[in-house]
């Protein structure tokens, strides 16, 4: 059996310390990129290694003309395959991705397994906190792993770039859904978004919105319904966020719900309001 969606902290227990599964601690804070480092040195699960949302989650170097790519624009796919190799992942490896922010980060990691063709992926329902809650233990140690064997395959998601959301705007064919907070939607919040607002049409789904109370994901019903609000046809959603990063949770939330097919815009609202030429709007 594998994991492709979630994991609980009960059954990662009992796995943690298997020789082909390899834990990835996602923690990372937009606005300090070294906290998310920090906090695995100050304690991580037991055989976990640091994946970082800056570096090894993105590749900040330009297009092949200069252009700017967003905050966080994906690495190319074989050298993503690379640090994969470095982390010890195997073709057959279970992959478990987690962060102490409700998913927020780990669900990017998540959809890159995906995107290499890697099936056997998962997050962890409710992230740290939940695996602390079961009094399980942390560790300090350094990590390190036999160089692993991962090959990309034939990838299990998509993407679209800026100019197939420019052509959607002339010729809608895709709902866009943006994954930030209703006050970056509309273009209140200067400190994460210095050019404000949305690329227009498209609708609000706050990632966090896919969680219960307690952190943990709601159940596949209650996003099927929240998603089903949207009126959307999920293989013709495209979805975003501020850098491409909490998309993948909508993504990750429409996988569990059984909604399949949607696709991500890895530029995303740092790429596409970086050219005054695009429009851009700022109602509800």
């Amino acid at each position: 059996m594998s994991y492709t969606t979630l994991i609980s902290a009960e059954d990662l227990a009992r796995h943690v310390h298997d020789a082909d599964w390899v834990v990835l601690d996602c923690r990372h804070d937009l606005t300090a990129p070294d906290a998310g480092r920090a906090a695995y040195e100050g304690g991580h699960i037991p055989g976990a290694q640091f994946a970082d949302v800056e570096c090894d989650l993105s590749d900040k170097s330009p297009g092949p003309h200069g252009e700017f790519r967003g905050r966080h624009p994906l690495p190319e796919r074989f050298a993503f395959v690379e640090t994969l190799r470095r982390w010890g992942v195997n073709h057959g490896s279970q992959v478990i991705a987690y962060d102490a922010h409700g998913g927020m980060f780990a669900a990017r990691l998540w959809w890159m397994l995906r995107w290499t063709g890697h099936e056997a992926v998962a997050v962890l329902d409710g992230g740290i906190q939940a695996w602390q809650a079961l009094g399980l233990p942390l560790a300090t140690t350094p990590v390190s792993r036999p160089r692993g064997n991962a090959e990309p395959h034939y990838p299990l998601v998509s993407t679209v770039s800026v100019d197939d959301v420019l052509a959607n705007l002339r010729n809608p064919v895709y709902t866009v859904i943006d994954a930030r907070a209703p006050d970056r939607f509309r273009g209140e919040n200067e400190t994460l978004d210095p050019v404000g607002g949305h690329i227009p049409g498209a609708k609000n789904r706050f990632f966090k919105d896919n969680l219960q109370a307690d952190g943990r994901f709601k159940s596949p019903g209650e996003l099927r319904d929240d998603f089903g609000a949207l009126s959307i046809a999920p293989e013709k959603t495209i979805m975003h966020c501020g850098s491409g990063v909490t998309a993948c949770h909508n993504l990750l939330a429409m996988e569990i719900a059984g909604l399949k097919r949607p696709v991500l815009y890895p530029g995303s609202w740092s790429e596409w309001c970086s050219d005054p030429s695009r429009p851009v709007a700022t109602d509800s």
